[in-house]
């Protein structure tokens, strides 16, 4: 639309009007994001991840972070929900307690995006996808690896420690069910003892040499949940004396560059990989959303496996 003005010397100009819908379609999007914490390598990079792409996107990022406590995220989310943010996503601490804010952000039209970890809600409808990887299968990957390695070694025994994720986290719950359904198929395959790590290397190590002070040598392998409590539970297996990855099988998940260099190292096995880098992903997601298009409910990542034999070959590839 073009108008007449008079300029500061009083002459007749043109000048453009600019319609009201395409001042709000050049306002750049707004996504209020809440992190569980920094537990893990993982974890950092995931939020590098998110922080980067928001900035290449031009997106408006708020960002908080939960300390891995869910009251924070809650506090978080009802903050997003009053600064009337775009969009809200966030990663959630655990999978249940989340109806009520959700129901707050729906009332107020304001849309979420699940990223790397589910929520278990009375109404699937309170957000609007989930972002992230497969737990149960990474879980069985870990699993399937173990009983390949099982057949090779007719005459070992598997006795395993297990060193779960936070009690209550998706991750930790699915990565437990995707293992102990796969290691059904080999009977020499027994967990003997099971502790949460809380995703943490030191309490990973913490845990690991409590189960080596009550199991000791009766231990041939370990089972963690991600890589950091894989590195925690591999500084305790030394200090009693053993060697992590020959006396002591260690199987892990998330595929990060600490689990490459102890595999490099010969103290790791294998790492199923939980790839962090969802920013990208999130980005298109929200935009997509913000704009009324469809977004399929589930969006999974492609992951692979890595065991120690590929590590030199795979590390210069890595880039978290």
């Amino acid at each position: 639309m073009r108008l007449t003005r008079r300029n500061v010397l009083g002459v007749a100009v043109a000048a453009t009007v600019v319609p009201l819908n395409a001042a709000f379609a050049a306002k750049p999007l707004t996504i209020g994001f809440s992190q569980v914490g920094a537990e893990s390598e993982w974890r950092t990079a995931n939020t590098a991840s998110i922080k980067d792409a928001a900035k290449k996107a031009g997106v408006n990022l708020k960002f908080a972070d939960a300390q891995q406590r869910q009251e924070n995220q809650v506090k978080a989310i009802r903050s997003f929900i009053a600064q009337r943010v775009d969009v809200i996503a966030f990663s959630p601490v655990v999978e249940s307690g989340w109806d009520t804010v959700l129901r707050e952000a729906k009332r107020a039209n304001i849309p979420v995006i699940l990223t790397d970890r589910g929520v278990k809600v009375s109404d699937e409808s309170l957000y609007v996808t989930f972002l992230g990887s497969d737990f149960v299968e990474e879980g069985r990957r870990a699993a399937r690896w173990l009983v390949e390695h099982a057949k090779k070694n007719p005459n070992r025994a598997y006795n395993i420690v297990e060193l779960q994720g936070t009690v209550g986290s998706a991750p930790a719950i699915d990565r437990k069910a995707g293992f102990a359904e796969i290691m059904k198929t080999e009977p020499r395959l027994k967990i003997i003892r099971s502790q949460t790590g809380d995703f943490t290397r030191a309490k990973g190590k913490e845990v690991m040499e409590a189960f080596l002070k009550s199991e000791g040598k009766n231990i041939t392998v370990l089972y963690a949940h991600n890589d950091d409590m894989a590195i925690g539970a591999i500084q305790a297996i030394e200090e009693a004396g053993l060697k992590p990855g020959k006396d002591i099988l260690v199987v892990s998940i998330d595929g990060v560059r600490g689990a490459f260099e102890a595999m490099l190292q010969g103290k790791l096995n294998v790492t199923v990989e939980c790839n962090p880098l969802l920013g990208p992903q999130l980005m298109e997601a929200a935009k997509a959303v913000k704009a009324g298009k469809p977004v399929p409910k589930r969006i999974v990542v492609q992951e692979g496996v890595f065991p120690a034999e590929v590590a030199a070959k795979e590390f210069p590839n890595r880039k978290y």
